[in-house]
């Protein structure tokens, strides 16, 4: 038999065991409870943020519509005066 080798499954399994007691004790339990409240804390903030930009993002979108109607409608205006102003009519 090869003790080294018994001795270092021992030594795992009684790791583990005791890793497992540790990773389930109350105080362990505190500390996920309170990281899993900040990350749900900050899912909140990031979904309040990214509404708000999506809100933003529809406002700018809007305003460049309008503008490029504008903008297009001025084009027209100014071409409907060339043209008058090209056929002699005053």
């Amino acid at each position: 038999m090869d003790w080294k080798k018994i001795a270092i499954f021992a030594g795992g399994v009684l790791f583990g065991t005791a890793g497992i007691k540790v990773l389930s004790g109350k105080d362990a339990k505190k500390v996920y409870t309170h990281g899993t409240a900040a990350v749900l804390r900050a899912k909140d903030m990031v979904v309040e943020q990214a509404t708000v930009l999506q809100e933003n993002c529809s406002d700018i979108y809007e305003e460049a519509k309008q503008i490029n109607e504008e903008r297009a409608a001025e084009e027209l205006e100014c071409e409907i005066c060339e043209e008058t102003a090209g056929s002699g009519e005053e």
